[in-house]
């Protein structure tokens, strides 16, 4: 097997410019936490006095300063002489960044309330200028007077502190000497990105957007739609009469919400009272906007359908179940599809009207699943009843990013405008965008409440093609393309450590791996309880409704690919809506199609499990050829022991695996996981493979027939694909039992096997055996339809699934 692997590794050649080193994860030392030093902001004053001062609103991110001006208002602005009026607006001033404040018509009392902000950073200047000004329609404005501020003078605001209270300024003239008419009411000073006027602020980092482009670089944070699961159990019908009363009916009912459209079997028998007694299960969101409708049909023919009856129900009317108890029954009365155009006819037809019988409830109890749940984020059920408390807390500092590669084209020459997002649970997050630079800082905090330790946060890496007129394509029809993305998973993360680590963002492309930057993260998990971080390690991983009344494989990925577009019609609505190929990219849409390289990355996977029990197997044939007598010696002495006193087998177990745990806990992890391009099969993937991966679905073949087998190949080879990831997946949760990739689960087991050896030393053998056997032969009237703890506690484990490309 060791040869074969070796083997298949040979024939797989790197690809060009691969750099092993390059993809690796890098430890960071960022200067977190707000400082304020002593000394001034420009040249000594200004500053606050009494050493370091150092605050947690903004601990995670590396401190960024801005210079914030507040334009308030105006008033008493002297007319034009030429016009007799005043169209008032104001300019903002420093170095080469000028802001302007919209203007206003024949005002000379103006209220702008504009915020402006300009990075400390990139100030050149130590005079900041504010200038009021009257738009003329033709030629140059004309100059009403300014105010000039020098930045060694300009106080600092440290939250949370309130606000800095706005002064009235006289305007002086172009030469600063003597006072003109009018007064505006300005705030200037000094603050950090923790100030409440980051967000609103005109940004002179931007100054270059225009128009709706505005709106899509700033930091959002959105929600998820709350989604329910539709059940609609079609009993029954009643006096469903064909069209052609010559004949009894093939019937069959169709239901339909939105775009989604399922149908009951036909009825096996013809008779106009038709049974089904199935289950159509839908995805729907709050608030509900489509109504169910269902049709009652007649197949006549393989290819014509005739429509008996319809009926359209709002969904408000149905009622929300939180349990397995079913809900009441209601018979409706189906209109008559197509009838209605005279008013004698109508009248004539109510009084004979074919009926449905239906079971219709909104399921609560189920947790609506719109993403894999190998990178689950969130397993709470709908309702909001059923949800428990937090049991601890994720706070993430999106820092920034480095060495991020060009994205399109800018006035001839590369260029990169990112902004990063961030989803977990329902809470999805979306930075500032960051013009024109390929190692853009953020500095961007976010907090979430932790209900389960076993999910994953995902964060994305985007460039913005919707920047008005000023972005490289000219059009807001471009798509955000995609940078790379970072999946970590909270239970692999020691509590109340912080993690400070540069992520490569890694793209597999058409032509081969591309390494697009690194993120740079701050993350930290703070836990609240540890009694209740214990107990959830053995309950079930999502609510007991999907075991109680499990949905099909079918379902469920037909359900969570209706959730998913859901999702992304809903948070596109948004303002500034986060879009449809982020929003995929974000829920890997595509991770159930065929692909070879992922084939062999799961095979690859289980091979490597294999052939541990391969290595162990060649470790008893040395020891069975004394290739080392004392171990051989050792190992015949303990087999006598074992034979002599069988009792000692289990607990001798146990307890090899406790010290084996122990032994470990110096190698653990120190590091969250990243996307490893060596166990994705990456770096060594062939173009005929990468063409087949990058092929559309169905395929972009012409013959018919290579297409008609080349999707069923791919359709098949999908499937075997993830049951072969599945096996590999719980191969490696037995690995990291032991392994420490989960500090808590590790800690418990081993706890487990130390307090199991010393019960099984005290217990009779044949007492352990006795209760083992019968308790799993126990009559099922005894069982409970939930999995059991230990069954709960092992699919909670970790395996490497998060650290696929």
């Amino acid at each position: 097997m060791e040869k074969r692997m070796q083997s298949l590794n040979a024939q797989a050649p790197l690809l060009p410019g691969y750099h092993q080193e390059d993809y690796n994860l890098k430890d960071t030392s960022p200067q977190l936490g707000e400082r304020w030093p002593n000394g001034g902001t420009f040249g000594g004053r200004g500053w606050m006095n009494g050493g370091d001062r150092f605050t947690s609103t903004y601990d995670l991110v590396e401190q960024m300063f801005y210079l914030y001006v507040r334009v308030v208002k105006a008033k008493e602005l002297p007319p034009s002489s030429l016009t007799g009026s005043c169209d008032p607006y104001v300019e903002v001033k420093l170095g080469n960044y000028k802001g302007r404040t919209k203007h206003f018509d024949r005002k000379s009392n103006p209220e702008w309330n504009q915020v402006f902000a300009f990075s400390k950073d990139r100030v050149q200047s130590s005079l900041l200028e504010v200038f009021v000004k009257d738009k003329e329609m033709a030629g140059r404005d004309d100059y009403v007077g300014r105010v000039v501020f020098d930045l060694n003078e300009v106080p600092t605001r440290v939250p949370p502190d309130s606000p800095l209270a706005p002064q009235w300024y006289r305007l002086k003239d172009r030469r600063g000497e003597g006072k003109v008419r009018g007064e505006v009411m300005l705030a200037v000073w000094m603050g950090t990105q923790a100030d409440e006027a980051f967000t609103e602020a005109w940004h002179a980092d931007a100054a270059s957007v225009h128009g709706e482009g505005v709106f899509n670089i700033r930091s959002k944070v959105y929600v998820s739609p709350k989604l329910w699961y539709l059940r609609v159990n079609v009993i029954e019908a009643q006096d469903v009469v064909a069209n052609d009363r010559s004949r009894l009916p093939d019937v069959f009912v169709k239901a339909q919400i939105g775009n989604q459209v399922l149908r009951t079997k036909i009825c096996p028998t013809r008779t106009p009272n038709p049974l089904w007694n199935e289950d159509l299960v839908f995805v729907t969101a709050e608030p509900f906007e489509e109504q169910l409708l269902i049709t009652v049909e007649d197949r006549v023919h393989p290819s014509k359908e005739d429509v008996l009856g319809k009926i359209s129900l709002p969904l408000n009317e149905f009622e929300k179940r939180l349990d397995h108890r079913p809900v009441n029954s209601r018979w409706f009365n189906l209109e008559k599809y197509g009838f209605g155009v005279m008013e004698g006819d109508r009248r004539k037809e109510l009084k004979f009207s074919s009926r449905i019988h239906l079971r219709v409830c909104l399921e609560g109890g189920y947790h609506v699943l719109d993403e894999s749940t190998m990178y689950i984020s969130d397993q709470r059920p709908t309702a909001k009843q059923l949800w428990k408390q937090p049991v601890g807390i994720l706070e993430v500092g999106i820092l920034g990013a480095q060495g991020m590669l060009p994205m399109k084209m800018k006035d001839g020459r590369g260029s990169t405008d990112a902004y990063c997002v961030a989803k977990y649970g329902q809470k999805w997050v979306r930075t500032r965008t960051i013009m024109e630079t390929f190692n853009p800082r953020w500095n961007e905090q976010y907090t979430w409440e932790v209900y389960d330790p076993c999910t994953v946060i995902t964060l994305g890496v985007f460039d913005n093609s919707h920047l008005g007129g000023n972005s490289g394509g000219g059009s807001n029809a471009g798509r955000d393309a995609r940078i790379g993305k970072v999946r970590i998973r909270l239970s692999t993360l020691e509590a109340h450590r912080t993690y400070t680590h540069s992520y490569p963002l890694l793209v597999l492309h058409p032509h081969g791996l591309k390494k697009m930057g690194e993120l740079q993260l701050a993350i930290r998990f703070t836990t609240l309880s540890l009694a209740n971080m214990i107990y959830i390690y053995g309950q079930p991983l999502l609510p007991k409704m999907h075991y109680l009344h499990p949905f099909t494989v079918n379902q469920v990925d037909n359900l969570r690919y209706q959730a998913m577009n859901i999702v992304a019609r809903r948070l596109g609505r948004a303002e500034p809506p986060l879009r449809k190929e982020v929003v995929e990219y974000m829920l890997d849409v595509d991770s159930h199609m065929w692909s070879m390289r992922r084939s062999k990355a799961n095979f690859f996977r289980i091979m490597s499990l294999v052939s541990g029990m391969v290595a162990i197997g060649q470790w008893f044939g040395s020891v069975c050829y004394w290739k080392n007598p004392i171990t051989s010696v050792l190992v015949h002495i303990l087999f006598l022991i074992l034979v002599w006193y069988p009792e000692l087998i289990l607990p001798t177990l146990c307890f090899y695996m406790f010290l084996v745990g122990l032994w470990n806990y110096r190698y653990r992890p120190r590091y969250p996981p990243h996307m490893d391009t060596k166990l994705s099969w990456a770096e060594s993937v062939n173009p005929d493979e990468l063409d087949e991966e990058f092929d559309t679905f169905p395929t972009c073949r012409p013959h018919d027939v290579v297409r008609m087998r080349y999707d069923r190949l791919r359709s098949v080879a999908g499937r075997i694909q993830t049951v072969v990831g599945d096996i590999a997946t719980q191969g490696e949760r037995f690995e990291s039992l032991l392994g420490w990739r989960d500090p808590r689960a590790t800690s418990l087991f081993i706890v487990f096997c130390v307090c199991a050896a010393v019960v099984l030393y005290a217990t009779p053998f044949r007492v352990v055996a006795l209760v083992g056997g019968l308790y799993y032969l126990r009559h099922p009237r005894f069982r409970s339809k939930l999995p059991s703890v230990p069954s709960s506690f092992f699919k909670r484990l970790p395996a490497r699934t998060d650290s696929l490309l």
